[in-house]
């Protein structure tokens, strides 16, 4: 009997797995900027649901979290790299020999390190509510928060997105 049980698991555990990675791999790409490490979030994510399988009702969501978790850590961790790379230079700007990105390459840039500077309360519903297109009640119940203070986060992070955006110009 128990081995029907995990035969049962492992089907639902691939079909999410067809499901969803391809596209949480892109997501986490288009935010870390780099597709390998994209695709290392999404597994990670994986990995860390095969460990909660019993206790998650929506893998999506739960999914998207996890793996929005996953990149503000990598982004806590480049700007660590960033400062301590800083540091070492003296205090130097950009190397002249290394090529500027493309001009919407920088306004992503531009968006990506707006959204890295939000409080991480606010990070946490951006990257969930927009770039997973997950809805305002998934947001709420991944992050344990009402949907009127999901919005309210959501409503504050876009006036700070607005006014750091708007200081780049």
């Amino acid at each position: 009997m128990a081995r029907a049980t995990t035969d049962a698991v492992e089907v639902e555990v691939r079909q999410v797995y067809l499901a969803h990675f391809g596209r949480l791999a892109g997501w986490a790409s288009s935010l870390v900027g780099d597709r390998d490490l994209g695709h290392d979030v999404a597994t990670e994510a994986f990995v860390r649901l095969l460990g909660h399988w019993a206790d998650v009702e929506e893998p999506r969501p739960w999914l998207y979290a996890t793996a929005a978790n996953l990149v503000r850590d990598h982004w806590r961790k480049r700007g660590r790299e960033a400062s301590a790379y800083e540091r070492f230079q003296g205090g130097r700007g950009p190397d002249p020999d290394v090529a500027a990105p493309a001009p919407d390459a920088e306004n992503a840039m531009d968006v990506r390190s707006a959204v890295t500077g939000l409080p991480d309360r606010l990070r946490s519903a951006v990257l969930l509510y927009y770039y997973a297109d997950l809805t305002v009640g998934q947001v709420a119940r991944e992050l344990g928060k009402s949907e009127g203070a999901v919005k309210r986060d959501l409503y504050d992070a876009r006036a700070l997105l607005a006014r750091a955006l708007e200081a780049n110009r």
